[in-house]
């Protein structure tokens, strides 16, 4: 069983992401503090709707992949702070949270 926590950021019309920072300065910032628990990450930039000429729902989604929930949480909380805390550095929109089970 696999563990992934989506981070999807809400697109509006005032929305601001700095991508290179959150390619490399926040995703890398996750990486070091989350350890060998994280297993994968992905990052998607929204470009489009499935309506031609339509707007992404989301202008990024961010992706990280653990091997149980227990580990997401032991590797997350104690930095909950710092990488919360980072957000603003790239970004004004406020992101949503899943977590699913990876069934196929």
């Amino acid at each position: 069983m696999m563990i992934k926590v989506s981070v999807l950021y809400p697109k509006q019309l005032d929305t601001k992401f700095d991508m290179p920072y959150y390619l490399n300065g926040h995703i890398k910032l996750v990486q070091q503090l989350l350890g060998p628990r994280l297993k994968g990450v992905a990052v998607e930039e929204g470009i489009c709707g499935a309506e031609p000429g339509s707007s992404a729902s989301y202008v990024a989604i961010g992706h990280l992949l653990f091997e149980s929930l227990a580990d997401y949480r032991a590797a997350f909380e104690p930095h909950r702070e710092t990488i919360v805390g980072d957000i603003p550095n790239y970004t004004n929109s406020r992101p949503v949270i899943q977590i699913s089970e990876i069934r196929l």
